[in-house]
């Protein structure tokens, strides 16, 4: 119901209406998304624990206004409509709407993973999980994030890989979930889980965003060929390091529950 009402309300209506319609339209998408695979494994992310299934959208904010930082340095995406609101307004707004990128995320990975097609990835190629990988994957990370700040124009495409190696060696380092475990085994269900997962919710947020407003528009050097939606074709991309991004940063803020499983 949530995303019959809002879908075409958020396309349709005039003034800001995303800023009100944008949290219920995802609300709506999430649920729907819980029930299928409710359906389809007789558990979710929802019947396993209410307490948990909220929690995520409380680290789902934070974690994206992260992203907002960094792209004050990048500017890889800028919001029309932002005159319309006070600071205050602005801030808020936002907020709820961001508490929903994990949650969705989460969601339709583990909807992917409900497939059959999903366990051809359990017995893959295996990766080292040594301390010296994830040494290696730290320094890499940190270079990456320092290139970035340094020469955005060039190099910030590392938006959305330099958090994931620096922060799956945190959280090996400090005893957390990640899953360069699976990796180690050859079990690349989660990981190829979260991939599908995010180009599902990638497709979505450009659909959705596309008759939106307010919405975002992208400034990416070198890509302004081939759109999709507002979203240039090879930006979809950057949504798979994206999802593991989004999936280190949630083990190290919460490592206990909740957690995707195979």
């Amino acid at each position: 119901m949530l995303v019959a009402v809002c879908w075409p309300l958020n396309w349709v209506l005039p003034g800001a209406r995303t800023s009100y319609l944008f949290f219920p339209l995802w609300l709506g998408y999430i649920l729907v998304v819980d029930a299928l695979v409710q359906r389809r494994t007789g558990n979710s992310l929802w019947s396993r624990s209410r307490k948990n299934f909220v929690q995520l959208f409380f680290i789902s904010a934070p974690v994206w206004w992260l992203f907002e930082l960094i792209n004050l340095r990048t500017g890889n995406w800028e919001y029309t409509g932002r005159d319309l609101f006070s600071p205050i307004a602005f801030n808020v707004l936002p907020t709820v709407s961001f508490s929903t990128v994990i949650p969705a995320v989460f969601e339709t990975a583990a909807l992917m993973g409900s497939f059959s097609w999903i366990e051809r990835f359990a017995a893959g190629p295996r990766v080292p999980a040594t301390r010296a990988v994830f040494v290696g994957l730290f320094v890499i990370g940190l270079a990456m994030l320092a290139l970035m700040l340094l020469l955005p124009a060039i190099f910030y495409p590392f938006a959305w890989t330099s958090l994931l190696l620096i922060f799956e060696p945190i959280n090996y380092w400090t005893g957390r979930p990640y899953f360069l475990r699976e990796l180690r085994e050859g079990d690349w269900r989660i990981v190829m889980s979260l991939a599908f997962g995010a180009l599902v919710c990638g497709f979505f947020w450009e659909m959705w965003n596309y008759y939106a407003f307010p919405k975002w528009t992208y400034h990416i050097p070198g890509l302004v060929f081939f759109h999709i939606f507002e979203m240039p074709l090879l930006g979809y991309g950057g949504y798979v390091p994206f999802a593991l991004e989004l999936y280190a940063l949630k083990n190290f803020i919460c490592p206990s529950r909740p957690r995707l499983e195979n």
